[in-house]
């Protein structure tokens, strides 16, 4: 494992991060389920024993799952090899004794005396404006003062203007930013990644497979791209080696959930190193994006912020759904995705289709990339329902089992 320095305080940092909102779910669907305890922690003992050292976590992962998972799993001796991240929610806090009492929650379901890294979570200029004026600044201070926080920091999902403004309105250590070959001038983007740098912050980088699509078997003309550089490389492998090839980037979140994702990730960090990249590696990476880009319809990474709706779709699925027929040109797996998951046909689920959508807006307050997802639920329910849906679903529930053992014979 390499491992780089936050210059605010002399930490050295695993150069890959576990993410704990995407942890192994017993039942359910990412984000709804129940974690599946055992698993996880398996899971995050593989990476720790192999030098992992900084583990992220938030007071609403998993419903606050995580945090409470979190405080079994490393009270059992793990957690004085690790630095443990956790996030103040600001939309739960409306004075410094919210805050305050938020962060004692977080400490009791963590069962430790501190947190390491001590984020206030997704803000953009308005939040933090509001925060500022409810005295965040001095709940840090304090809570640095008394013991409770070790160190500060910030996730970020505004506008990149912004991001300068809340780097200098406090005396932060690190910054939490969205970041990978696809977003590179989104959000704070490659600007905000080297102001945080210049003013010696350490920089965290979520999304680095934007909700797992960097990672998965690429579209055939990208697949091309990648095979010409005679490199032996998975998609993965280019993502996450891009963003380490940047020596602003301290750590590298990754939401690992199988056990063959954390060991090919533990096997990358090998070589780590900034400037790992060639100028020809470096091209094709932008050929690979530009190609994504013309492909691509909507831009979700899956983080499930969205969620839940009150009318029930599920949003991340059908945008799935939506970007594998443009991204793989093969309309008549995406219905079938969309029929078998969506439609309430499978055993113990409800219909969750995007024409169940009734433009009420509380996912796009919700939703990090700011998509409007109104505007698209219409177009995906066109595309992928289309006529007959209703009777398409029925037969689907009948004689699913039939259609499956005909599909693997």
């Amino acid at each position: 494992m390499l491992y780089r320095e936050v210059k605010k305080n002399g930490d050295r940092l695993s150069i890959l991060g576990f993410g704990c909102m995407r942890l192994p779910q017993r039942i359910g669907t990412p984000g709804v389920g129940k974690i599946d305890e055992p698993r996880a922690a398996a899971q995050l003992r593989m990476a720790i024993d192999q030098g992992v050292n900084y583990i992220d976590t938030a007071y609403l992962y998993h419903g606050g799952g995580s945090e409470l998972f979190l405080g079994k799993f490393l009270s059992d001796g793990y957690r004085d090899k690790v630095y443990l991240a956790t996030k103040l929610p600001p939309w739960l806090a409306d004075n410094i004794d919210d805050m305050n009492k938020i962060l004692n929650v977080q400490l009791e379901r963590l069962k430790t005396s501190h947190i390491d890294y001590y984020l206030v979570h997704g803000i953009d200029e308005k939040s933090w404006d509001r925060m500022e004026a409810l005295g965040v600044t001095d709940f840090l201070d304090q809570a640095k003062k008394d013991g409770r926080i070790v160190s500060t920091g910030f996730s970020f999902h505004g506008e990149r203007e912004a991001f300068p403004k809340i780097v200098d309105a406090y005396d932060w250590d690190m910054c939490q930013i969205q970041y990978n070959y696809l977003d590179e001038n989104y959000q704070a983007g490659k600007e905000g990644l080297q102001y945080a740098a210049s003013k010696d912050l350490g920089v965290v980088i979520m999304e680095p497979l934007r909700g797992g699509i960097l990672a998965k078997k690429p579209p055939q003309e990208i697949g091309t791209i990648w095979k010409e550089t005679n490199k032996n490389r998975s998609p993965a492998e280019w993502a996450f080696r891009w963003l380490w090839n940047h020596p602003e980037v301290t750590v590298v979140l990754s939401g690992m959930n199988e056990e063959e994702q954390i060991r090919e990730n533990l096997q990358i960090t090998a070589d780590g190193y900034p400037g790992n990249l060639t100028e020809s590696d470096l091209e094709a990476v932008k050929k690979v994006k530009n190609k994504y880009r013309s492909l691509m319809k909507a831009a979700c990474t899956g983080c499930y912020y969205c969620m839940p709706c009150p009318y029930g779709v599920d949003i991340p699925t059908c945008f799935e759904a939506y970007n594998h027929k443009y991204l793989y040109g093969n309309a008549g797996w995406a219905k079938i995705l969309y029929l078998s998951r969506l439609s309430g046909a499978a055993e113990d689920s409800s219909p969750a289709r995007a024409s169940q959508c009734r433009d009420c807006g509380k996912c796009v307050e919700k939703c990090p990339q700011k998509l409007p997802i109104p505007e698209l639920m219409p177009i995906i329910a066109a595309e992928l329902e289309g006529r007959f849906f209703n009777t398409k679903a029925w037969l689907f529930g009948k004689y699913k089992n039939f259609f499956f053992i005909k599909r693997k014979s």
